[in-house]
C-alpha cells in the first residue's frame, strides 16, 4: 500500500519519521540568543586544546595514517573510553540534563552505508590531514587552506540533508 508520497511504502514512511525523531534535539526549552555564548567558550576551549595536544597537526595525523606514532591512537582510545564511561554512568545513575530532561539512547541498526561512510570519511581525513573538529582549529591557527576541507564538508552535509530520504539506510 502506497502513502502520499510517491515511490514510499507506508513502512518506509514510519522508518524515515522514527529517523528524523532522532535526529533532531527533542528539547522543548527556547532561550534568549545569549544562552548559546557558553557553547562558544566550550569550543574555544576545546579548540586550545586541541592546539596543545597537538590534534589538529597534519604531520601528527600523517603519523597515525602511516602507523609510525601512538599519539593520535592514544587521544582517539582515550576519548573513546571517556565515552563509554560517561554513557555507562549516564544509564546506571539515570543522570538527566541540567533542565532536568531524561537522557535517552536508542539502538541504532548497522547497514553497509556506514562502511562505505567511514572509509570516505578515512580517506578525506587521511587526504585533507583534517577531520571536521580540528577544521576550526586549523584555520585559527592561520592554516587557511583548510577552508577548502571546510567548505567542502559543509557541502557534503547539505548534499545528504537533500538527498538522505532517497539513500538507502
Amino acid at each position: 500500500m502506497q502513502n502520499n508520497k510517491p515511490g514510499t511504502t507506508i513502512e518506509a514512511d514510519h522508518e524515515l519519521r522514527a529517523m528524523d525523531a532522532i535526529c533532531i534535539n527533542e528539547s522543548q526549552n527556547r532561550h534568549k540568543w545569549y544562552y548559546n555564548f557558553k557553547y562558544l567558550v566550550a569550543g574555544a576551549i576545546l579548540g586550545i586544546i586541541f592546539v596543545k595536544a597537538e590534534v589538529i597537526s597534519w604531520f601528527r595525523i600523517q603519523e597515525m595514517f602511516r602507523l609510525q606514532s601512538f599519539h593520535m591512537y592514544g587521544i582517539i582510545g582515550s576519548a573513546v573510553l571517556v565515552g563509554m564511561l560517561s554513557v555507562g554512568l549516564i544509564k546506571a545513575f539515570k543522570i538527566k540534563t541540567v533542565h532536568g530532561e531524561n537522557i535517552t539512547f536508542t539502538k541504532k541498526k548497522f547497514n553497509k552505508g556506514q562502511v562505505y561512510g567511514g572509509l570516505l570519511f578515512g580517506l578525506g581525513w587521511g587526504l585533507t590531514g583534517a577531520c571536521p573538529g580540528p577544521l576550526f582549529a586549523q584555520i585559527g591557527t592561520g592554516a587557511t587552506v583548510v577552508i577548502v576541507p571546510l567548505l567542502s564538508a559543509v557541502a557534503g552535509t547539505w548534499v545528504y540533508g537533500r538527498f538522505r530520504t532517497q539513500l538507502p539506510h
